[in-house]
Order: C-alpha cells, then sequence, then structure tokens
C-alpha cells in the first residue's frame, strides 16, 4: 500500500511531533505483517538529541502499545552505529588495517591531536596573534567536524577558509598548512581505527552512503523513517533521507522554521528544509503560549529601534536594578512569594539567563532553598574537576602512584583529608576531620616529594591526642590505604589505574545517599578513565608506562577540558525551580507557567548564550561560498535572536518577568538589543 512522504512545517510547541507519532501509527495499522520467519524491516526514527530521543520512544512505545518495530536514535548516534556496523565495508573499500574501530571523546581527540602533531606546533609555523596552542588544536579539529557534517571533503577546508574569512592575503600557506594536518590526523586515526566525530561524519557520507551494498542493506533492514525536528539536523542527513526517498522508502518529517537551535554547531536548517520538496508539505497554523499575542511585538521592539509599544503589566513585568547581586536577590524574593503565595507551584517557574554562570546559579539555589523553595539547574555541565570528590581521588592517586609529586600540593592532601573522611562520620554529610585539624595534619604528617610523597604516622604529630578519636582513626585509615595499594602496585597485583580509582571510589566514597552532582561527577570519573585507558593502550606511546599515562590523565582533567555528563543523562524530574541557560532549555523542549529572563540587557542574548563553531558559516551548504562579512554576521545574529524569542516565548504560558541590571557581573554597563523589552514593560513593585 502507498504512504505517501509528508513534511510537517510548524512553530514550537505547535504539535509536529503528535502528528509525527499519528502519522506512524496509520503507518504500522496499513503495513501488514509478514508471516515469515525472516527479521521484519524496522522503522528508523530519529530525534534531534538523545534526551528527546526518550522522550519520542515513551510517546511512541505508549501510542502503538508497544508492538511497533522502531530503532530510534540521533543523526550523529545511526551515522556512528552504521560505521561501526559496517566496518568491514569501509576496511575492504581504504583498504585500512583491521582493527576493531573505538570512537575518541572530544577531550582524548584533543589531545592525541596535540600530541601527533606536538612538532608542527612547536615550530611556530601555526601560531596565530591571541591564540592559545589548545584552543588552536581544538579550533582545527573542529573544521574537521563542521567539513564532515556538511558533506564537504576535508581537502576543500583551506579553501573555503581562505574565501571567506576576510583575513591577511598572506594567509592562505596557514590555511594550507592547516589543511594538511588535519589530512594527516585522518590518515593517523583510519590507521588505528579511531573514530571521531569528523570522521565518522566523513566515512558515513563520503564512503559507506554511496556504495552500492550499502544501500542495498539499507532498504532491507528499514522500511520507512521518521524524523522529528529536522532544522536540527546536519546536512549530511538530507543525503540519507534522499537515499531512502529514491529508494522507495517512506518517509515523515517535522520541521520547525524558529528551531535551528544546533545552528553553527553543525545543523543546517536551510539545506535540510529543500527536502520538502520532495514531500507533501503539512502547515500547522498559530502560535502557543505567549507567542501567540505577544511575539510580533516583542520582536519588533528587539529588533526595529524606532518601534516601541507599552507591554502589558499582566504578560510581562520587569525587574530592574542597580547591580547584578541585588537582581539576583530580587529575582529570589519575588520567586519565593510567588510560591508561599500559592499562586504557581515550584516546577510551573523557570529561570532562563543567556549565560548561567557559576554565581548566578549558586546565588539563586541558595537563596530558594533556605527558603523552603526547591530549584536544580538543567544539565549542568561543569569541569569534572570542579568536584572535590575528584580532586580527593586524583590526590590519593598521587600518593600511590610514583612520579606525580608535583599535581598535588599541601592544600590539595587537605582537601582530600576533609573529603575521603565523610564516609567515616556519623552523620556522613559531616566529616571526621574537619578544614581545621585537616590543614594541621598536613603541616606536620605530609611529605611531598617529587616521585614519592605520603602521608607520615598520625603519632609524628607531637599532640596527635587533641586532634580527637575521629579525626586521627580516619586519618589513620586513609594513610593504611595508600600504604597498602603503593604496596600492592610494587607487587603488580592492580590491574591498572581504572582499578586504582574503582577501589578508591568504593572505599571511600559510594553512600547511597550521594547527592545527585556527587553521583554524576563520579561516574564520569569512572567513564572517562575507562575510556581514556582503552585509547591509551590502543595507541600507548611507551609501552608499560602507567605513571606517564596516569600523569596525563590527571593534567587532562586539571585543565576542566572533561564536564561531568555521563551516560545515560536523565534526572527523575522532581517539582522545583528550573535554572537554564537558552541553549539547554530549548534543546530540552520544556514549557512552564511562568518564565524569568536574567540579563536581558546581556549582548549574549544575541548568540543564544551558546558558542558558534570557528568558521561554521563557511561550511554551511545553503550558503555560497564567498567572504563572511560583519554584515553576514550581524544578519545571522538578529535572526537568531528572533528564533530565540519566537521559541522562548511559545514555551511560557502566563507571564515573563525581565530581569534588567544596569552593571554586568564585572561591573561594565550593559547595553544589548533586550534593553529595549525592559524599557517597554511595567516595573514589578
Amino acid at each position: 500500500m502507498h504512504f505517501e512522504s509528508v513534511w510537517i512545517v510548524g512553530s514550537s510547541r505547535s504539535g509536529k511531533t503528535g502528528q509525527l507519532v499519528d502519522r506512524l501509527c496509520r503507518w504500522q495499522a496499513q503495513t501488514p505483517h509478514q508471516g515469515t520467519a525472516l527479521p521484519q524491516p524496522t522503522v528508523l526514527v530519529l530525534a534531534a538529541n538523545g534526551d528527546n530521543r526518550i522522550v519520542l520512544s515513551d510517546r511512541i512505545a505508549a501510542a502503538t502499545a508497544g508492538e511497533s518495530s522502531v530503532y530510534a536514535t540521533t543523526p550523529l548516534g545511526f551515522f556512528e552505529n552504521e560505521v561501526l556496523l559496517f566496518w568491514p565495508l569501509l576496511v575492504e573499500t581504504l583498504n585500512l588495517k583491521g582493527r576493531f574501530p573505538l570512537r575518541l571523546r572530544p577531550e582524548t581527540e584533543q589531545m592525541l591531536a596535540t600530541k601527533l602533531w606536538q612538532p608542527d606546533l612547536d615550530d611556530g609555523q601555526l601560531q596565530q596573534l591571541g591564540i592559545a596552542v589548545d584552543r588552536w588544536v581544538r579550533r582545527t579539529l573542529d573544521l574537521l567536524q563542521l567539513a564532515g557534517a556538511a558533506g564537504i571533503a576535508p581537502e576543500e577546508i583551506p579553501e573555503r577558509l581562505a574565501r571567506g574569512l576576510p583575513m591577511e592575503p598572506d594567509a592562505l600557506p596557514l590555511w594550507q598548512y592547516q589543511g594538511a594536518l588535519l589530512l594527516r590526523w585522518r590518515q593517523w586515526c583510519w590507521e588505528w581505527g579511531l573514530l571521531t566525530y569528523g570522521i565518522v561524519f566523513e566515512l558515513y557520507w563520503r564512503y559507506l552512503l554511496p556504495h552500492p551494498n550499502y544501500q542495498r542493506q539499507l532498504t532491507q533492514r528499514f522500511a520507512a523513517v521518521f524524523a522529528d525536528d529536522a532544522d536540527e539536523y546536519p546536512a549530511v542527513a538530507k543525503l540519507l533521507f534522499e537515499t531512502l526517498l529514491d529508494r522507495g522508502l517512506p518517509g515523515t518529517f517535522t520541521f520547525n522554521p524558529e528551531g535551528g537551535i544546533r545552528l553553527g554547531l553543525n545543523a543546517d536548517p536551510d539545506t535540510m528544509a529543500d527536502l520538502a520538496e520532495r514531500c507533501r508539505v503539512e502547515t500547522l497554523t498559530g502560535r502557543q503560549g505567549l507567542a501567540a499575542t505577544l511575539g510580533h511585538s516583542i520582536v519588533k521592539l528587539a529588533l526595529e529601534p524606532t518601534y516601541f509599544t507599552q507591554l502589558p503589566s499582566r504578560e510581562v513585568e520587569c525587574v530592574q536594578t542597580v547591580s547584578r547581586a541585588h537582581l539576583l536577590r530580587r529575582v529570589g524574593d519575588a520567586i519565593v512569594e510567588a510560591v508561599n503565595a500559592k499562586t504557581l507551584e515550584p516546577q510551573e517557574i523557570a529561570v532562563i539567563v543567556p549565560g548561567l554562570d557559576a554565581i548566578a546559579r549558586y546565588t539563586l539555589t541558595r537563596i530558594l532553598e533556605d527558603r523552603g523553595v526547591p530549584a536544580r539547574s538543567l544539565n549542568v555541565q561543569r569541569p569534572l574537576v570542579s568536584s572535590p570528590h575528584v580532586r580527593a581521588v586524583l590526590t590519593l592517586l598521587a600518593l600511590v602512584y610514583p612520579g606525580l609529586g608535583r599535581t598535588i600540593d599541601r592544600n590539595a592532601v587537605a582537601e582530600m583529608l576533609v573529603t575521603l573522611s565523610e564516609k567515616f562520620a556519623d552523620p556522613p554529610k559531616h566529616p571526621s576531620i574537619d578544614p581545621v585539624r585537616a590543614g594541621a595534619m598536613v603541616d606536620v604528617c605530609y611529605q611531598p616529594h617529587p616521585e614519592a610523597p605520603h602521608l607520615l604516622p598520625i603519632a609524628t604529630f607531637d599532640r596527635w591526642d587533641r586532634l580527637g578519636y575521629r579525626a586521627t582513626d580516619a586519618y589513620e585509615r586513609i594513610r593504611n590505604w595508600s600504604e597498602t595499594a603503593r604496596e600492592q602496585l610494587a607487587q603488580r597485583t592492580i590491574a591498572s589505574p581504572v582499578s586504582a580509582i574503582d577501589s578508591i571510589v568504593r572505599e571511600f566514597l559510594w553512600r547511597r545517599d550521594l547527592p545527585d552532582e556527587q553521583l554524576e561527577a563520579l561516574r564520569e570519573l569512572l567513564e572517562t578513565a575507562q575510556h581514556f585507558w582503552e585509547v591509551e593502550k590502543r595507541v600507548r606511546w611507551k609501552p608499560n608506562d602507567d605513571t606517564t599515562a596516569l600523569y596525563e590523565f590527571i593534567a587532562l582533567l586539571q585543565r576542566g577540558t572533561v564536564a561531568a555528563n555521563p551516560y545515560p543523562l536523565r534526572h527523575l524530574s522532581r517539582p522545583a525551580v528550573l535554572l537554564s541557560n537558552i541553549y539547554q532549555y530549548r534543546t530540552s523542549r520544556l514549557c512552564h507557567r511562568w518564565h524569568f529572563w536574567l540579563d536581558i540587557s546581556s549582548p549574549l542574548w544575541m548568540s543564544g548564550g551558546s558558542a558558534v563553531l570557528f568558521g561554521a558559516p563557511l561550511f554551511l551548504r545553503s550558503r555560497p561560498t564567498i567572504r563572511y562579512t560583519e554584515a553576514d554576521a550581524q544578519q545571522a545574529d538578529e535572526e537568531r535572536l528572533e528564533r530565540i524569542l519566537y521559541d522562548l516565548l511559545a514555551r511560557v504560558e502566563e507571564r515573563v518577568v525581565l530581569g534588567y541590571s544596569e552593571l554586568a557581573i564585572n561591573g561594565q554597563e550593559q547595553t544589548g538589543l533586550l534593553l529595549s523589552l525592559a524599557n517597554a514593560a511595567v516595573e514589578a513593585l
């Protein structure tokens, strides 16, 4: 039975996903089940990110009573799984070594690329004014990812940079050198069987997707494709969809013209929109939330300097202060007052900040929770080393493994004693060794040494009896464990540093009542360590050298390049005020009764509070390869701001409270575009 392809267009919360699920149910009802023992073709379902995939899978399972055969994933997850599944075909096509592929995390990718390029970095030919080496390496690797996501050969990267960037005339040799390094990096990864995001993209679109054997397998494995939020997909996804449509598979796609959240981070909405020409287009009219009544006025206020209108006080209020600290206090008081008055529940409030820094997050959380209003942050990605539990593990490792004495100091050892002694306390939340006692112990009992730092017996302290039984007992437990571990290391009974880290966590840190953020940090530490040593074993530069590898691992964490974001990232929702930046809130597709938009005059609202990868506009297939000017950048920022405003307004039902402080956190005056909204709103009492 013929089932036509459909392109569903609509604004935020217009019912696009519901339509997609309904069409999947109708497709399942119209498709007869073949009563054979052979595997039946499944349905390919794509979502923009991992959290959206889980929600979409749950909706499909509920709508079909769990009877549909669905393979739900993200575009990048699909490309990666296909490359892994058909790796033998790629090995044969590219004449590679038969190593099983191993995907690199971004932090290990950057570390290995730096090692590979170290001779070139040392000779100074690649130095650019004002750019640190780490940032230059990350920027270069991102170019490979952008090119791969756009379906552009890496050999074209130097030419695109030279054409698009307003640089000096002699910049072309630098871009060519950069391109040569990327090709060398790609070849090295192929030889070792290492996969990065950029390499996965290229292997898929350039070598796997055009292969006739693979295309035949695609149509045998999948019977239809359903893609939600196609405006967040890379251009390579369009090549996949066109291949499926060419082979007769029906498709259903949803598209939000006001989405494009990942534009600048490898998404290409305009290229994906061209796919509508091959489908029947269904347009869902009407806006949701406050976007229906205030969207047009607020966007004109933000983008047209000559336009002015008074915003209705029932829907929009403004909190104006001089300092940001006073702003956070007033916003916290307003939320507490609204909750205590039973006007709304905590889970019906979202506080959105373009760049949600640690100060704002901590201040708001403390103000709210100290007054009985729970608060939680959405998908916080702090550096892993910011966790005291992680720092304690790294410090104890330095007391066990030789040659790591330079990675710790007295303050780190004192913090370790406080943190690791929490498990021996009663109640556990209060450490057996307080900071004062820890400092006194370290001053006397810690023996620093570049090769073998260690803890001395507590009896070395002249008046150790005055420290108290709990503190001395906890100290001796930690010291005895480190001494025993050092002996086991000498006897080669510790398999790897990963085993040592796991042992430290189980011995000193694991408790059933650990807070979520501490549990996440420990899980991510174990996952990161396991991944690091997997890669280390494969490309080890020196045989049997755990100390050097551990030194590099500690340095990697101390640079703050690893964020606590373990898999799977899905919290049990608890009723709490939500704190989020713009990017995380939009990608999570949430909705609340009240919004608090803080730092409304910050220039970060123009970028949505998220970084745009260097050179990203030059790798959009929908854009001609011409010079990218300041006027182009200004237009892109204004278009992004318009999408942000319409999207956020569609996700708030009753009221927006604008928070504005004359001075930013650094003391500078703020004069962003959205200051006009604050001037048009009634000030809250």
